[in-house]
């Protein structure tokens, strides 16, 4: 009986502090935000953070934005913010699936305005504005099956920052994981045949550690934390061969609404986890 009236009384002031004014539930959340963000910063920390921007539409939808890609614009605003937050703790890879080989097949007027933002976004990067400055970019997927504008931005982008030395931020782009694991295999093979491998000899070659050197994340490190938003519990094909020991946190809101705050549960979560890889 103890046990319910404490969890009515908590159930209670939970509902009350949600009623708050926002003018009161700022200062607060500010001040919860700094503690949490000094504890984390004082434990172990990822190195490596990949992120699945998710449900920049849906967000668009429910905040009543109608105008075609005002949702991905808020989430490029949003990748920018995380980008902060990660330098601030010291995170010094970021990897985000920004477009999937599934939504090139969504040619319309939403698929466009992202495609404009993706590039605006590149621009940016390569110019080096603002916090971007330092910013050394990679771009990963099947990169020639991008429309053309985009394709170039993001050479453009890897080309201009490759000898930039602050945040590494990797962002996939026409990236699906079965495609990366078929394009790795391939590439295999065609190694071992320039070699003059021959043919029958082959498998006898092609290991885990061959594959992994022909991934499009080669020579990078595999991320220690993988966070999706918009309250999907699924990876969707994200980085299949490099998440096999990565620790995984699914959070409830909708990329352009993920808080700082949001991040650092996330990251505080990851901290609590027992990380045996395996053994």
């Amino acid at each position: 009986m103890e046990l319910s009236q404490t969890a009515r009384r908590r159930s209670l002031g939970l509902r009350r502090w949600r009623q708050l004014p926002p003018r009161f539930l700022a200062p607060l959340y500010a001040l919860y935000t700094h503690r949490l963000r000094s504890r984390i910063a004082a434990a172990p920390l990822p190195q490596h953070v990949a992120v699945i921007l998710d449900g920049n539409r849906r967000w668009a939808s429910l905040t009543g934005i109608h105008v075609a890609g005002a949702g991905h614009r808020r989430g490029a605003d949003k990748l920018d913010e995380l980008l902060g937050w990660c330098g601030a703790l010291g995170i010094c890879e970021v990897t985000v699936w920004a477009l999937s080989m599934e939504n090139l097949a969504r040619r319309s007027s939403e698929f466009d305005a992202l495609v404009e933002v993706l590039i605006e976004r590149l621009q940016a990067f390569a110019d080096g504005d603002g916090a971007a400055s330092s910013l050394r970019v990679r771009v990963f997927g099947r990169i020639d099956a991008l429309p053309a504008r985009l394709a170039e931005a993001a050479r453009r982008a890897q080309a201009e920052t490759a000898h930039r030395d602050g945040v590494c931020l990797n962002i996939a782009l026409g990236y699906s994981g079965r495609d990366e694991l078929v394009d790795a295999a391939r590439s295999v093979v065609r190694s071992l045949a320039a070699e003059g491998v021959p043919p029958e000899t082959m498998p006898d070659r092609i290991d885990a550690d061959a594959i992994a050197r022909h991934l499009y994340t080669a020579n990078h490190s595999d991320p220690d934390l993988i966070i999706r938003t918009s309250g999907e519990m699924r990876l969707s094909g994200f980085l299949p061969w490099q998440s096999s020991h990565s620790e995984f946190y699914f959070a409830d809101v909708y990329w352009p609404a993920f808080r700082e705050l949001d991040f650092l549960r996330a990251i505080r979560t990851y901290q609590a986890r027992d990380r045996r890889f395996g053994r």
